[in-house]
């Protein structure tokens, strides 16, 4: 019987700290790159961004968006944006995840036809907003997010759309 009570205490402390040395292992995740799939598939839109996980309830990065086949019915070309994101996250696992709310600054360079007419205008402009959205990780670090918001341009422009829209479906690594 002591042999046994022995056996279990062992392995139970064994177990233990394996899952303490996991969870820390995952706590040292700070940094993750992801894509949007839907402006992929839907033209050759791509959008790349980078997150910076500074505490289990605040991160901020930036996306890089360039539209490759440059044609008319996307008015970006390309775009930067800034931003810094708040979750509000039920369990306290691990952070950056669950329900987030986003403030963004974009800058973005396109053609647009305010005037609903043939010519198509340069323009560059600037914009801040907010979105909504959601993260769901996995404990090997795959990441996938559903976010959508808009914001305001910046300043009075005749070429520039009045508003943005950000949000796709991004899959992406947390490492």
């Amino acid at each position: 019987m002591r042999k046994l009570l022995f056996a279990i205490t062992l392995l139970s402390a064994f177990v233990s700290h394996s899952q303490e040395k996991k969870k820390k292992d995952f706590d040292s995740k700070k940094h993750e790159v992801k894509f949007g799939a839907i402006k992929m598939l839907a033209g050759p839109i791509f959008e790349g961004t980078y997150e910076y996980i500074y505490s289990k309830d605040f991160t901020f990065g930036s996306s890089i968006q360039m539209n490759f086949q440059g044609d008319k019915n996307y008015n970006e070309n390309f775009s930067i944006t800034p931003f810094a994101r708040f979750y509000f996250q039920e369990t306290q696992e691990y952070g950056a995840k669950g329900f987030f709310v986003e403030g963004f600054a974009k800058y973005a360079i396109g053609k647009n036809n305010p005037n609903h007419f043939y010519e198509y205008n340069d323009y560059n402009a600037a914009a801040v907003g907010i979105s909504l959205g959601k993260k769901w990780i996995n404990h090997t670090g795959f990441v996938f997010e559903i976010l959508g918001g808009g914001g305001r341009t910046l300043g009075n422009s005749n070429v520039a759309p009045g508003g943005f829209f950000r949000g796709d479906i991004n899959i992406g690594y947390r490492f």
